[in-house]
């Protein structure tokens, strides 16, 4: 444990596995309370377990994005009981299935951008009031896949370049209040990339070889971390930008 961002409130959004997993653990481990929030409870309270295993401030409440009133609660109740916000990353997005444009249903396209950008908005409408106190960092999650337009992920896609999009104008607006507003691109060993890994070695073997770095990213040491730097006071004067933490991947062709 560290106290780089100590006295410091999070919520993280999506964190009990994965890439959101990552980050609340590598908050923690830099001091911050994290509020761990997910739609299961069970894996946001095994992550918040694992924050108060070792030694840090974590509570666990169980959230779907995509519901108003999960989201109206979380803001309205969670937060001033644990007594303010100053980190939101919305991490929390559903992945419709692969498939070519032409075959994309148009509930792909509803899945993507309910759990996306519109949980995403919905989220920082919410936290705005609490972040505008005393300054405060929003982290959204982005993808690789839409920076390259990766083919199979059309609606995903187009949902985090919204996303993107939504952060860049709340960067512009919020910056006065002081609230910093990046996007990160990850590419993190998450359990739907280690699944992806092991239906698809052929693929997976090709992704690492177009990869400079030459392995996938680990949710908790290389995107957590990079998190936990990009909302610390190091950071400040970062806002509206995009963050690849991919191992370079983007700037192959």
């Amino acid at each position: 444990m560290t106290d780089r961002l100590a006295g410091k409130r999070a919520i993280v959004t999506g964190s009990g596995q994965g890439v959101g997993r990552g980050i609340a653990l590598a908050l923690a481990a830099e001091g911050a309370a994290v509020v761990v929030a997910g739609r299961t409870f069970e894996k946001v309270e095994r992550t918040a377990g694992e924050i108060r295993a070792a030694g840090g401030e974590a509570l666990a409440v169980r959230c779907d994005v995509s519901v108003p009133a999960d989201v109206e609660a979380l803001f309205e109740h969670t937060v001033p009981a644990f007594g303010g916000l100053d980190v939101l990353v919305n991490n929390a997005q559903s992945t419709p299935p692969n498939r070519r444009l032409q075959d994309v249903p148009f509930e792909d396209l509803e899945l993507a951008f309910a759990t996306g950008p519109i949980a995403t908005f919905r989220c920082m409408q919410a936290a705005f009031p609490h972040l505008r106190e005393r300054g405060g960092s929003v982290v959204n999650l982005g993808s690789n896949t839409a920076i390259i337009g990766a083919p199979m992920f059309g609606p995903y896609a187009m949902a985090k370049e919204a996303i993107r999009g939504l952060s860049r104008v709340a960067a512009t607006e919020w910056g006065r209040f002081g609230i910093r507003v990046n996007v990160i691109c990850p590419f993190g060993d998450s359990p739907a990339a280690v699944n992806f890994n092991e239906a698809h070695p052929d693929a997976a073997k090709a992704i690492l070889r177009s990869t400079p770095l030459g392995r996938m990213g680990d949710c908790q040491q290389d995107v957590g971390r990079a998190v936990a730097a990009l909302v610390s006071d190091d950071m400040s004067y970062l806002t509206g930008a995009t963050l690849m933490l991919d191992g370079g991947m983007t700037i192959r062709p």
